[in-house]
């Protein structure tokens, strides 16, 4: 069993049609399932994908992503210790302030893989997360 951490355009594509990238990444979470994977996310991502719905006043879709977190992922809260991290991550000013707390909050509990859709961060090492990488090469 793996602890696997989804960036917040992963729950994105799970629920609203974005072609290859929602099946690329309900292919994952299927094998996932079935591996018996951890599967973990920041409230930060709570926060990131409730935007749009709350923008528009759509309180089904708030919902929607409300219930997939609360079923799917174990929510990481940014804590004391993430904050930490966050600060150690934030050297590296190529990294932006929301990717460094997402980064902050796996690397705090301690993460085996960090999936994204973003490509630079699959280049970054950070001290509390094994892996990290991107969408298109994530094989689980």
């Amino acid at each position: 069993m793996s602890k696997v951490f989804f960036d917040t355009n992963l729950f994105i594509y799970l629920l609203e049609d974005y072609g290859n990238l929602s099946k690329r990444v309900e292919s994952l979470w299927q094998n996932m399932t079935v591996r018996k994977d951890a599967l973990y996310t920041s409230t930060f991502t709570l926060a990131e994908v409730l935007v749009k719905p709350t923008g528009s006043g759509d309180v089904t879709g708030m919902t929607r992503f409300e219930r997939l977190l609360a079923a799917a992922a174990t929510l990481i809260a940014f804590d004391e210790k993430a904050a930490r991290m966050y600060a150690t991550i934030r050297q590296d000013r190529s990294i932006s302030p929301p990717d460094a707390i997402q980064l902050a909050c796996a690397a705090a509990v301690g993460m085996d893989l960090f999936i994204t859709n973003d490509q630079r961060l699959s280049r970054k090492v950070v001290p509390g997360i094994h892996f990290i990488t991107s969408l298109d090469t994530a094989y689980l």
